[in-house]
């Protein structure tokens, strides 16, 4: 009896034991949460500190939260409304006396959205406030950016390399061949390339073809506004002979850069801070090479958007448009339509506009969100779309529901077409000796048939079926665009076009931000525009994905400026760039194996994004890794 009573208080003082931990645990949690939390009262005069770590994006998506706890890689996000705010209001704020651009871990974002930014930086130049931007090694994006900025500094063991739009992608047909797996294409249109991983083993001439058509002019879009922005750096020979330019600078880029006028000055992180400092204040108690500075997230607190007058609505469709639910970054057509249909029902929205950054997906989830899109038309309210960086295939098919079509010059649309892909395995089966057969009763009994293969009555209705879809895709534009079936479908055939195109065939109305949307959706409701604000119908993050999220994170803004975690050089962001390479490869394969609804989706938009991918695939690939001990 006393070895029981014994043993009992010995699991009671486990129980109380565990309970302490999990309070403290909790306690913990809570306090650094609350501390982590905007303050928009901690706003001092001092250097706005704009640290565009991770990739910049319309909406965040959720990351995981615990992949810090268990060694993996937690991606950053910046949200692109969140930095244009900041920067707009940099410029009349008295607290800022300099803005600092710390472009150090900044993996890059679409070609429209760093456009918005570069031009934000350079009002705030124009204002007269200093910008001051600091980098280990500049590419593309990062250099678009910091090419506004009234001092560009790097690191003298670092330097720019600039590479354009392009890159290589992976093709899996050899693989599904020797594997045994046999990729069922069913597609519309000569220029729909999404599919053409799983059937070739290299890019057809078309899809070469519609890559070009949209890669040249962004970068001569980027060649304009670099020179624009900083006429003195003299990057012609750069660009067309980097090895030969560098080569005779025995390898010193940095130098060469300050030589050809593409940066100014050459210093590590706390040379830079020190020269900050000489503008925004030393700050007190720290090392040197700190300065005073006012975090984003607070500064981002303290000017929120405007509350008073007419709402209109803005329901945004950001990443990949999805079946069912979604957190957001992904466009889940159920959490799309029921988030737009609640804000219709409680929100007294007096016109809507429909914010679309995205490169499709399902045309299942396109068409439902459409459908919830129109019931706003169905109230009598004004829909006015406003193109991001991405409105492509299912992008696009949902902007077929607005009155007008903002865009950028370079943002991507059309790819107006659809596939569906169906694997199956009976040459896999049969390498392992596995046969597979049954009793049928109709030519379709048991299909699709992944173990047996489809048969010719199958494949002819699935094509049939894909081939109707994409005529209801033609008529939805025509429609909408005021053309013939025929005229939109010259400019159909799944093809890629950048803004500045898009509104010379048609496909666009006006060029503009999401401002200028909201502002048109005012007028046609016969209202102000400047006595409107925007509601973003979107669902905030629950406090507990919020504690999680603090806890994980391990940015370093009130640290020491020159400790903070250097940014990658030209090998680690090579590094960067194979580790997204191979977990696209993963995710290509997941989704393969999935299936899933007909597709409306672009593959030749996620070239033109950030070299990180995307999370879930990163997520994946990390697990993956974690497993094998890499």
């Amino acid at each position: 009896m006393k070895l029981v009573r014994g043993a009992w208080k010995i699991l009671v003082g486990i129980k109380d034991f565990l309970v302490l931990v999990f309070m403290l645990l909790f306690f913990t949690m809570l306090f650094v949460a609350l501390s982590a939390k905007p303050n928009p009262g901690a706003i001092r005069d001092g250097a706005l500190l704009v640290s565009l770590d991770g990739a910049l994006v319309e909406q965040p998506e959720e990351a995981d939260p615990f992949a810090k706890l268990t060694g993996g890689d937690v991606a950053k996000q910046q949200r692109l409304r969140d930095v244009l705010r900041a920067l707009d209001a940099a410029k009349t704020d008295d607290h800022v006396k300099a803005v600092v651009l710390d472009l150090d871990r900044f993996m890059g974002g679409y070609p429209a959205a760093i456009s918005q930014v570069a031009e934000a930086v350079g009002k705030v130049r124009a204002s007269g406030k200093p910008v001051l931007a600091y980098a280990t090694a500049y590419t593309d994006d990062s250099y678009a950016l910091a090419a506004n900025a009234s001092e560009v500094w790097v690191n003298p063991l670092g330097g720019t390399m600039f590479a354009g739009p392009g890159g290589t992608r992976l093709f899996y047909k050899g693989l599904l061949d020797k594997l045994g797996v046999n990729a069922h294409i069913y597609r519309v249109g000569k220029f729909k390339s999404a599919v053409e991983p799983y059937m070739r083993s290299d890019m057809s001439p078309e899809a070469k073809e519609a890559e070009l058509a949209i890669y040249q002019p962004i970068f001569q879009q980027w060649q304009q506004e670099i020179a624009k922005a900083r006429p003195k750096a003299r990057i012609a020979d750069y660009l067309a002979k980097p090895a030969e330019v560098i080569t005779a600078a025995k390898g010193d880029i940095a130098k060469t850069n300050l030589a050809l006028g593409i940066v100014d000055k050459l210093g590590d992180r706390m040379a830079f801070g020190k020269r900050v400092a000489e503008i925004a204040g030393v700050a007190s108690g720290k090392p040197v090479g700190n300065f005073n500075r006012i975090k984003l997230a607070d500064f981002v607190a303290a000017h929120p958007m405007p509350t008073g007058g007419d709402a209109i609505g803005v329901i945004t469709v950001a990443g990949e448009i999805v079946d069912g639910k979604a957190g957001p970054g992904h466009a889940g057509g159920d959490t799309i339509s029921a988030q737009l249909l609640k804000g219709l029902a409680t929100k007294n929205l007096k016109a809507l506009v429909v914010r679309v950054d995205s490169p499709g997906g399902s045309a299942l989830a396109s068409e439902q969100i459409r459908q919830a899109v129109l019931q706003a038309k169905a109230k009598g309210l004004p829909v006015v779309v406003s193109m991001g960086s991405l409105a492509a295939s299912g992008g696009y098919w949902v902007s077929t529901a607005g009155d007008t079509i903002f865009a950028e010059p370079n943002t991507i649309t059309g790819s107006i077409g659809i596939f569906g892909v169906i694997p199956t395995f009976e040459k896999t089966l049969a390498k392992i000796g596995v046969g597979a057969d049954g009793v049928k009763t109709t030519p379709l009994s048991g299909q699709p048939d992944v173990f047996g293969g489809t048969n010719a009555e199958t494949d002819a209705l699935l094509q049939s079926a894909i081939e109707a879809g994409y005529a209801r895709f033609i008529g939805l534009v025509a429609g909408a665009r005021k053309m013939t079936p025929e005229k939109v479908n010259e400019i159909a055939q799944g093809r890629v076009w950048i803004g500045g195109t898009a509104h010379q065939i048609g496909l666009v109305d006006r060029f503009g931000g999401v401002d200028d949307a909201i502002a048109e959706a005012a007028r046609r409701a016969k209202l102000d525009p400047a006595k409107v604000h925007a509601v973003y119908l979107e669902k905030e993050p629950s406090g507990w994905a919020r504690l999680i999220e603090s806890f994980a994170d391990d940015s370093n803004d009130e640290g020491d400026w020159a400790d903070e975690p250097a940014g990658a050089d030209m090998f680690a962001r090579v590094a960067i760039e194979q580790r997204a390479l191979f977990a696209q490869a993963l995710g290509d394969a997941t989704r393969l194996a999935r299936g899933g609804s007909v597709q409306a989706r672009c593959l030749e938009c996620g070239a033109l994004g950030p070299a990180t991918g995307s999370i879930e695939d990163r997520t994946l690939f990390d697990a993956i890794a974690a497993r094998l001990g890499l």
